[in-house]
């Protein structure tokens, strides 16, 4: 039998595959070990950008994957935005596309009316939740509305409870509440490092809206 050579007298591309080696025989051990197959509940939260396009671009996955997929944006709804024109394209087949929100609160200036809208919202969402025909399902932005109390928390806690069980839940938003986060399967906090805003740069196409 031949013995192993001695990482001191290995090259770099020798030293390289050894570590691939042990690094892929690591993987292979944590992906044996998952063997629990159900559908998932994912939170992206935090001040920084990309919560809703993670949540968009898991919308896009699980469409090539044929899945039957639903959406509903709780606060976005005062204008059009390139997921909802691109996104659109797929209403006739396997998405039911939901702009329920009226618009950022500090435009609306109205409680009662932000309140109505989430709640229309909510009941959409809910339907979908109860329906195992959905596979998977984004609630954009709709931490939001749950840290404005606009919608009750044990309403929503209870119907992600009894979902379908191999339906996947996208929620976005920031604040996301702690009971949420606690019965959440992923979280994912997003933080600023910089953000183009803060040097007076406008929100542009195909970055922002």
């Amino acid at each position: 039998m031949t013995e192993p050579t001695p990482w001191r007298e290995m090259d770099d591309d020798e030293r390289h595959r050894d570590r691939m080696r042990r690094k892929k025989a690591l993987i292979d051990r944590r992906i044996a070990r998952a063997t629990i197959d159900r559908g998932v509940l994912v939170v992206n939260t935090g001040n920084g950008k990309g919560k809703s396009s993670s949540g968009f671009g898991m919308l896009a996955r699980s469409l090539g994957h044929g899945f039957r997929c639903g959406v509903v944006q709780f606060i976005k709804g005062s204008f059009s935005t390139g997921e909802e024109a691109f996104f659109r394209m797929f209403e006739d087949g396997p998405l039911d596309y939901h702009v329920m929100g009226e618009g950022y609160t500090w435009e609306t200036q109205d409680k009662t009316r932000d309140i109505a809208a989430a709640m229309a919202a909510w009941d959409v969402a809910e339907r979908m939740l109860r329906d195992p025909a959905y596979d998977f399902v984004l609630l954009d932005e709709l931490n939001i509305a749950l840290v404005k109390q606009y919608i009750p928390l044990d309403r929503v806690l209870a119907a992600l409870a009894s979902r379908p069980g191999r339906q996947h839940v996208v929620v976005t938003g920031r604040g996301a509440p702690d009971a949420l986060i606690d019965v959440a399967d992923t979280v994912t906090e997003m933080r600023v490092v910089k953000h183009a805003y803060q040097a007076g740069i406008r929100a542009q196409k195909g970055v922002e809206l």
